[in-house]
C-alpha cells in the first residue's frame, strides 16, 4: 500500500519557487515592460519542460555559476502563471481575462508545456466558444501554421463551413493573413453565395491598402494594378462561373481591370453562348449553388432575362480528348458506373470538373499533390509523347490505398483501333502513394513502374495491360478531373 501527498508536495515546491537562495537560472521576460526578471532552478525546469532542457543545455553561465533565458515576448503576467505551473502544477485563471487565457496557452505550447496547452484549448472551446468566434483572425492565425491545437482546428472548421459569414463578418477578418484567407478560399464546401465570397475577397484587398482611393471611379490603372497584386493568390480561387450574371454585371466588372483579359472574356461569352466551350478553368460550385438566388427574382417582369445555365462538363475543355471525340466522354461516364453497355451520349451521368492540366499548372508531383489530394472520385487522363496514345485511370478511393473501384485506361485515337478498360483485381494493391511526394505522383500497382499501371509485368493487379509494350514513355501533357454525379 502507498500514501500519496501530492498536495503537500505541490506546495512546497511553489515555496522553492520564492527561494531566492539556491537558485541558478534567471528568466528575463516582457520587453515591452523594459524585461523583468525571474529566478528558478534550473533541475526543476529540465524535468518539467523539454524546451527549457534544450535552452539550458546551450546557455553559457557567468562567473557564478548563473545561466540566463531570455524570452522578450512573453508578458511578465503570464510567465508568472506559468512558473507556478512548472513549480506546482496548479493554473487559477478564475479572475483571468480571455485575451490573457488564449495568449497562456499560445505561450504554454511554445515552451512545449503540451500538458497545460492542450487543458487551456479545451477550456476555451468549451466555455469561450463566443470569444474565439468574435476574435477569429486572432487565434486562427496564431494556429493555422501550427502542428498543434487540433481541438482549435476543427471548432473552426465547422464553423467556417456552416456558418461562415461570423467569420468573414467578423470584427477582425480584415487581418486574416493571406495563407488563412487562402485556405478558406480553397474549401469546396463554404454554404455561402460565390457573390458574397467575391464581395469579402474585394474588401480583404482593399483593406490592405489603406491609400487607395475610396471613390472607385477616382482609381487609375496603378490603382488597379495595386489591388490585383495583393489579390493574385486569390483571385483564381473564385468560382466565377457560378456568379449570376446579373453580379457579374453590377459587382464583379467594376473591377473587371484586375482579371485576366481571357477570364473575363470568357464570362462574357460563357453568359451569351453557354454551350460554347470555353478556356479558363471553371471550378466546381460550393456547399450551395449561387445560381439559385436568381430565383427570387421576378422573371414575369423580366422575360428577356437568360439565367446561368448548368455548369458543362469540363471534358469538354480538354486538351487531350478533343470535341470530336465524345464517345470518349460517354465511355468514361460507362465505366465509372461499371456499365457492360455503353451510354448514349444524352444519358451521360457525370460531369467532369478539371483539376489540374500539366501544361498549365506544371508536372512536379509536389503540384498534383497540393491541387489533387484530398479528392476522391478522380479521373486522369494523359498523351503518350511518341505513339500519341491516350492513357489514364480512375480512383473513387481518395486517399485510400485499397480500393475495388479502381480502373485503368486506354482511349481509341489516332493508330489506336479500340479503348480498353482493365479493372482492378487485387484491391490491396491497386494503389500506392509513395512517401515521398516531392518525388513520385501515385502508381497504379504496388510497383515502382510507369504512373498508370501499364507494364505487363505486374497485370496481376489489374484485368489485363491497356498497352502493347512495358517500354517507358514519356508524355505530352496530362489532366485530372473530379468526377461530379449530375
Amino acid at each position: 500500500m502507498s500514501f500519496k501527498f501530492f498536495d503537500k508536495l505541490s506546495q512546497d515546491f511553489s515555496e522553492l519557487l520564492n527561494d531566492k537562495k539556491d537558485y541558478n537560472v534567471v528568466i528575463e521576460v516582457d520587453k515591452e515592460e523594459n524585461m523583468k526578471s525571474f529566478t528558478t532552478h534550473s533541475v526543476v525546469l529540465r524535468y518539467r519542460s523539454s524546451y527549457f532542457d534544450k535552452e539550458l543545455e546551450n546557455a553559457t553561465a557567468n562567473e557564478n555559476h548563473i545561466k540566463t533565458i531570455i524570452k522578450p515576448n512573453i508578458s511578465f503576467q503570464i510567465f508568472e502563471i506559468i512558473l507556478k505551473y512548472i513549480y506546482g502544477g496548479i493554473v487559477n485563471i478564475e479572475n483571468t481575462d480571455t485575451k490573457t487565457i488564449y495568449e497562456l496557452m499560445i505561450n504554454a505550447n511554445e515552451l512545449e508545456l503540451k500538458e497545460l496547452s492542450r487543458k487551456l484549448e479545451s477550456y476555451l472551446i468549451e466555455s469561450k466558444a463566443s470569444w474565439l468566434k468574435i476574435n477569429f483572425s486572432l487565434v486562427y492565425r496564431s494556429i493555422f501554421d501550427s502542428n498543434e491545437f487540433k481541438g482549435l482546428k476543427n471548432f473552426y472548421n465547422n464553423i467556417i463551413v456552416k456558418y461562415p459569414n461570423l467569420i468573414l463578418e467578423s470584427e477582425d477578418f480584415i487581418s486574416l493573413q493571406e495563407t488563412a484567407f487562402i485556405s478558406i478560399l480553397k474549401r469546396d464546401d463554404l454554404k455561402i453565395e460565390e457573390i458574397k465570397i467575391w464581395d469579402y475577397v474585394i474588401q480583404w484587398g482593399i483593406e490592405r491598402n489603406p491609400n487607395l482611393p475610396k471613390n472607385l471611379e477616382e482609381w487609375s490603372n496603378k490603382n488597379f494594378k495595386v489591388l490585383k497584386i495583393t489579390l493574385q493568390k486569390c483571385l483564381p480561387l473564385i468560382r466565377y462561373f457560378h456568379i449570376s450574371s446579373e453580379d457579374i454585371w453590377k459587382k464583379v466588372r467594376p473591377y473587371k481591370k484586375i482579371l485576366e483579359e481571357q477570364l473575363w472574356d470568357d464570362l462574357i461569352q460563357y453568359f451569351m453562348f453557354p454551350n460554347q466551350p470555353v478556356n479558363s478553368l471553371i471550378l466546381p460550385a460550393r456547399g450551395i449553388s449561387t445560381s439559385n438566388s436568381s430565383s427570387t427574382l421576378n422573371l414575369t417582369s423580366t422575360p428577356n432575362l437568360t439565367l446561368p445555365s448548368k455548369t458543362k462538363p469540363s471534358i469538354l475543355f480538354s486538351r487531350i480528348i478533343s470535341m470530336s471525340r465524345k464517345e470518349h466522354v460517354v465511355e468514361l461516364s460507362s465505366w465509372v458506373d461499371r456499365k457492360s453497355t455503353i451510354y448514349s451520349l444524352a444519358n451521360i451521368t457525370y460531369e467532369f470538373h478539371l483539376i489540374l492540366r500539366g501544361s498549365r499548372d506544371g508536372f512536379h508531383p509536389k503540384t498534383f499533390w497540393d491541387m489533387c489530394h484530398g479528392h476522391a472520385g478522380t479521373i486522369a487522363v494523359a498523351k503518350v509523347a511518341e505513339t500519341d496514345e491516350i492513357v489514364g485511370d480512375n480512383s473513387k478511393g481518395g486517399a485510400h490505398m485499397k480500393t475495388n473501384d479502381s480502373f485503368i485506361f486506354s482511349l481509341k485515337n489516332g493508330n489506336i483501333q479500340n479503348s480498353i478498360i482493365s479493372l482492378v483485381i487485387d484491391s490491396s494493391k491497386a494503389l500506392y502513394y509513395p512517401e515521398s511526394q516531392y518525388i513520385y505522383g501515385p502508381w497504379f500497382g504496388n510497383n515502382e513502374k510507369c504512373w498508370c499501371g501499364c507494364d505487363t509485368r505486374y497485370d496481376t493487379y489489374y484485368e489485363k495491360p491497356i498497352r502493347t509494350t512495358n517500354d517507358k514513355f514519356s508524355i505530352l501533357d496530362y489532366e485530372v478531373f473530379k468526377i461530379i454525379e449530375k
